[in-house]
């Protein structure tokens, strides 16, 4: 097979004992800031393009350094920050009060099996879904060509590495100030709310400060941005001031703790509903490529020794490995399991019971998921899925078992419900990066099975790191519905928006309360969000109205949906000018003039949500070290409750001056036209 970048004859040092040394501490720096941000807002981001870049600016200083040693860095690191998918399940224990923190040895297991088996699940796909496929992998081959460009000759590659490492910190810097002097000393608001009267009802036009989602606003682009939007007018504009004038007050201190109460308590139910309609649509929408991928299990099960034998740059892990790997795996699910299901009063036949079908479940559901990794995996819809699947399986097995006879076995079930579904999303996340990784792998010529090499230690190495930062979060901040000490206030605490979703779905199948008249709404407004997005797409080439974000934008806290939206909207304004100034200073090398600064925006974009979600974690640090020694909950603040109102100006100004600053930042990126001509020459081989 011929290679345009790398010959399959060239062998380069790949997976090396520095590499991997290197690919663990940017792990443990990503999965941290994953886990903080995921807890916060239920997003992550992709560390793959940040991780390369920090791999060519460090391994610069080694002159046998290479293109693909720096390939494995960013493959080992992106599949332990994807791997902090699972918080959008687990904490889901700690607000059911079955858990009162993180056990160790059972989150490693979990996540480190889970991970693996996304791994291994996805192996059999990889000349189907990434060799001879057409399916766009936008972040692999936004990695790839970051490599690539990097690599081109030793002088350029480290001009170019210090530049985007230059990015990255200084957005991680920016940010981090701010991040300080907010949820720190609390010089800065992180947001504030107008309120206006509707009738005998109110509403509220909100604002959020965060420089991470601001930056992640950035990333995620204008059509998600717009359906953000759309589901907060459809919940503030619309529901929210209908229900708070139709619906008695209570005994609501005010109309503004009214409106927030009606919009936990019934409209969050409808961004449900229409989040679930999404994922649904969005799995049947994947069912060719589910059924292709079986097929292609199958055939390569069937192939001989052969026929498998392939080149350097076409061949997967040994089927014995594999073998060797999945026993090990097993091995730590029924451990896993059983450590979870020994803890309550049980018959041992009913025990194993329960830990044969959680293995089960999660293994069948798992492989689902890791069919569908492609680069439009729904994560969220996986566990949506998921978490339904097993709550009645759980449901059917203690049912014919009279577990529901106490609150303590409903507790049970609902948790292991819980629990099974945390492993078919780890495999979910890691199957859809594997492949994104291994995308990359192919552009620059890497070698499969060192990469899977790669993929699994990333994910141990991830899954090392999720437990203590789980805690550490618990501790400092607690979470809704979950908080570890009575005198936290509930209102600074981590919102876990998808676990308080998948939590809020498996009791409502054990307890039959859940209110399915909001729900049913939310169906209702997915199902017209997916019409509308069909036609958008059969009529436009770049327009579009993901209804899965429609239905986020409707059940995140508004203060924390408006700077994904400015974000989003400054990447597409300013994406505009560029196009247009780049036609007339670059000519017909426009394109690659806007790669470039579209670049420089998206490294300073993933600094600024490393920065704020680590000085997170290091508050948080500092808050459990305080409370432990006797101090007070906010060790850090240097001012009174009386300072809030300015703080909130003060927070809005900072916050305008950081657009402002961002903005300038991707305008006066100097244009390189040997960086230009190079991305421009790697782009038509790839067109080819």
């Amino acid at each position: 097979m011929k290679h345009d970048f790398m010959s399959h004859d060239l062998h380069l040092p790949e997976l090396t004992f520095r590499g991997m040394l290197l690919g663990v501490l940017i792990t443990i720096i990503f999965t941290a800031s994953n886990v903080y941000l995921g807890l916060k807002v239920g997003l992550t981001f992709s560390s793959s393009i940040p991780a390369a870049v920090i791999s060519m600016a460090i391994l610069r200083f080694f002159k046998d350094s290479n293109v693909l040693e720096n390939n494995m860095v960013q493959t080992q690191a992106s599949a332990a920050g994807t791997l902090s998918a699972v918080i959008f399940v687990l904490p889901g224990l700690l607000m059911l009060g079955y858990w009162q923190g993180f056990p160790y040895m059972q989150t490693l297991l979990l996540c480190a099996c889970g991970g693996c088996l996304g791994v291994l699940f996805t192996i059999p796909l990889r000349r189907a879904m990434v060799v001879n496929s057409d399916l766009p992998y936008p972040e692999g081959r936004a990695a790839a060509e970051i490599l690539k460009v990097g690599s081109q000759n030793h002088g350029d590659s480290a001009k170019q590495s210090a530049s985007g490492m230059k990015e990255i910190v200084s957005g991680g810097i920016f940010a981090g100030i701010i991040s300080l002097f907010t949820n720190g000393f609390h010089y800065l608001a992180g947001e504030m709310s107008f309120w206006f009267g509707v009738g005998r009802g109110v509403t509220q036009f909100p604002l959020g400060f965060s420089t991470a989602l601001l930056g992640a606003g950035f990333l995620i682009g204008i059509s998600s941005g717009i359906a953000i939007l759309v589901g907060m007018i459809i919940a503030w504009g619309g529901f929210v001031p209908y229900l708070t004038n139709v619906l008695p007050m209570g005994d609501a201190k005010s109309v503004e703790s009214f409106a927030m109460a009606v919009w936990k308590e019934k409209v969050r139910f409808i961004g449900a509903g229409c989040i679930g309609i999404a994922a649904i649509w969005t799995l049947i929408t994947l069912a060719k490529p589910i059924v292709e991928g079986m097929r292609i299990s199958v055939q390569n099960m069937k192939m001989s020794g052969e026929e498998r034998e392939t080149h350097r740059m076409d061949t997967d892990m040994k089927p014995s490995t594999i073998a060797l790997v999945f026993l090990l795996i097993l091995v730590g699910l029924v451990v896993c399991f059983y450590s979870f299901v020994s803890a309550v009063d049980i018959s041992p036949a009913l025990m194993w019971t329960f830990v044969i079908c959680g293995i089960v479940i999660a293994l069948c559901i798992g492989y689902m998921a890791g069919l569908i990794g492609t680069s439009a995996s729904p994560i969220s819809g996986i566990g949506i899925l998921g978490i339904i699947i097993s709550s009645l399986v759980v449901f059917a097995i203690a049912s014919a078992n009279d577990l529901f006879a106490t609150e303590a076995g409903v507790k049970f079930a609902t948790a292991m419900a819980l629990f099974m579904t945390s492993v078919v999303v780890c495999i979910a996340a890691i199957s859809n990066d594997n492949l994104q990784d291994l995308k990359t792998g192919q552009l620059v010529g890497a070698t499969p099975w060192k990469q899977q090499v790669a993929l699994l230690i990333g994910s141990v190495a991830g899954a090392i790191a999720i437990a203590p930062v789980l805690n550490l979060l618990y501790e400092a901040y607690g979470f809704t519905g979950a908080l570890p000490r009575a005198e936290m206030d509930p209102s600074a605490a981590l919102s876990a928006p998808q676990a308080t979703l998948m939590t809020t779905i498996a009791q409502g199948i054990f307890s039959s309360n859940l209110d399915w008249d909001y729900i049913l709404i939310g169906v209702g407004i997915g199902i017209i969000g997916i019409i509308v997005n069909l036609v958008l797409k059969s009529t436009t080439a770049t327009l579009s109205l993901p209804p899965l974000a429609i239905g986020m934008g409707i059940y995140l806290p508004p203060s924390l949906e408006m700077p994904l939206v400015i974000g989003s909207l400054m990447s597409y304004f300013v994406g505009k000018y560029l196009v247009k100034r780049a036609k007339e200073r670059s000519g017909e090398l426009a394109d690659a003039d806007v790669e470039q600064c579209n670049r420089r925006g998206v490294l300073f974009a993933s600094g600024m949500i490393v920065g704020e979600s680590l000085i997170g974690v290091i508050i948080a640090v500092i808050i459990v070290i305080s409370v432990t020694s006797g101090g007070g909950e906010d060790p850090l603040s240097m001012v009174g409750k009386d300072f809030a109102n300015t703080a909130e100006w003060l927070g809005l100004g900072v916050f305008i001056l950081t657009i402002a600053y961002f903005v300038n930042l991707v305008l006066s990126t100097k244009f390189n036209r040997e960086e230009a001509l190079e991305i421009q020459r790697i782009n038509e081989e790839e067109h080819k």
